[in-house]
């Protein structure tokens, strides 16, 4: 007989939906979704600044038992990202498991009382759980830097994850702080449309070109005709991301990061005329150490007559702009922070806490590690999609969730069919995981000299998976089950 289980997701993002599709595909109906703002989508709920699109291509960054033949274009904006969510959550009725307003604030395991975690919520309300999937991905905790004189700056300021769209732009002069995926994407949108653009850079970032081929009517309705077609498209899409991106990372010897290299050196050389600018844009480590920048049209923004690049460190904000540390003022109406997100705390701040007593943030002290990047010692019944390890800076996340998920489901249906009461890596087996992550990152890209969420940790673990791509889905395969402690 199967043991019922009750499943708490935690977010209603892109994997909190793929969590609860596959729950109940598997026979878990059960299953809760707790989301602390008022709607779904995750990143693409958050974000909604001009020029947003994501940086995979469109037809990968779909679920695969989801093909959506309408995309418009190959890098396809945030607002369809969006959509293409909203409509697979209701097309596979998750939208009904999901309440929204309930942010978790604490989770304790319990056991063996009566469902093992209880959940408790903002409101002070209490709920139980056999087990939570923590969905609360990555790029969700916007980090905002302390900048002297903030509260005096006389103009509008926000983080580009909580876009003002009542704040007027065109016409206006615009200060961009930050240079990664982001602030290229607004540079781009943008200079247009303002009087004046300022970018303030601190690190400059290496930009992979990227042409956005947008799919006409045609296209699209073959598509939908065939589906054939558009799996063909996603397995050939999929084997270049993986032979020209994902395995080039993890070896910074390979001629295939070398093509890279060339290929961003060469777009800087020649998208750039002016030599002074050009050499202010050119990073001083190697391509890929950061997560690369994809897109067109930044360089072209950027060389606009009302376009800036300002490279000397922020000293302050003033009622009227920005000074920066060579006393110059840049006279802004509008900052933006494009200071990307606090990548390393999943879940957290949500106290989480262990069948010991521990408290996940204290096991983790500010470098967080996972068994297989799902599982964490101690913590039974806890399982994370996209979490520390997982290869977000060389494959795309919908499909590194759905290895994740597969291997989730597997653990689970043990719980079931055995009647037990938990299950969690051992700290053994953690340890050993660890140690073969850290030798296989000694070779990647991310270990050549630069700061970054990519880059390893203060402890030297590798922030990202450091190995090829067919080993992480080898990982995804099979769980070996006696690298779990079992709880009776």
């Amino acid at each position: 007989m199967l043991r019922d289980l009750h499943v708490a997701i935690i977010g209603a993002g892109m994997s909190g939906i793929l969590a609860a599709i596959k729950l109940r595909e598997a026979g878990i109906a059960d299953v809760r979704i707790y989301e602390k703002a008022d709607a779904l989508g995750g990143t693409w709920r958050d974000n909604t600044y001009p020029g947003l699109a994501c940086d995979v291509p469109s037809h990968l960054y779909t679920y695969s038992f989801a093909p959506n033949p309408d995309w418009s274009q190959r890098y396809s904006p945030g607002v369809e990202i969006r959509a293409y969510l909203e409509r697979t959550a209701q097309d596979y009725g998750v939208d009904a498991l999901i309440e929204y307003g309930a942010e978790v604030t604490h989770l304790a395991w319990e056991a063996p009382s009566d469902r093992g975690w209880r959940i408790t919520l903002a409101s002070g309300r209490e709920e139980r759980a056999d087990c939570v999937i923590a969905a609360t991905g990555f790029l969700h905790h916007p980090n905002v830097p302390s900048l002297e004189g903030a509260e005096t700056f006389a103009g509008a300021m926000f983080h580009s994850a909580r876009w003002d769209h009542g704040v007027p732009l065109d016409g206006a002069r615009v200060g961009i702080i930050g240079t990664g995926s982001t602030a290229v994407q607004l540079v781009t949108a943008l200079s247009e449309r303002v009087a004046a653009l300022s970018l303030f850079q601190r690190t400059a970032q290496w930009v992979l070109p990227g042409k956005n081929k947008r799919y006409s009517q045609a296209e699209r309705d073959g598509f939908r005709r065939d589906p054939s077609a558009l799996a063909t498209l996603r397995g050939q899409l999929e084997a270049n991301w993986v032979a020209n991106l994902a395995d080039a990372l993890s070896d910074a010897d390979s001629e295939a990061m070398a093509v890279i290299e060339q290929t961003c050196l060469e777009h800087l050389e020649n998208a750039v005329t002016d030599e002074d600018l050009r050499a202010r844009l050119r990073p001083s480590y190697r391509a890929g150490c950061k997560r690369l920048v994809v897109g067109e049209g930044f360089y072209e923004a950027l060389q606009r007559p009302n376009a800036r690049l300002v490279t000397a460190g922020i000293d302050r904000l003033v009622p009227d702009g920005v000074v920066t540390a060579d006393g110059e003022l840049h006279g802004l109406d509008v900052v933006v922070l494009a200071t990307g997100f606090r990548t390393r705390d999943y879940i957290l701040p949500t106290l989480v806490r262990g069948s010991a007593g521990s408290l996940l943030s204290d096991v983790w002290a500010g470098s967080p590690h996972a068994y297989q990047t799902v599982s964490v010692p101690g913590f039974p019944n806890f399982f994370m999609l996209v979490g520390p390890h997982s290869p977000v800076g060389n494959f795309p996340v919908i499909s590194i969730a759905e290895l994740q998920m597969d291997y989730i489901l597997q653990l689970l249906e043990r719980l079931r069919t055995e009647s037990l009461v938990g299950l969690s890596a051992t700290s053994a087996a953690t340890t050993h995981f660890n140690e073969v992550l850290l030798e296989g990152a000694r070779k990647t890209i991310w270990a050549t000299g630069c700061q970054g969420w990519t880059a390893q940790d203060e402890l030297g673990r590798p922030a990202v998976w450091p190995l090829s791509i067919d080993r992480f889905r080898e990982a995804m395969q099979v769980p070996r089950f006696e690298d779990f402690e079992v709880l009776r």
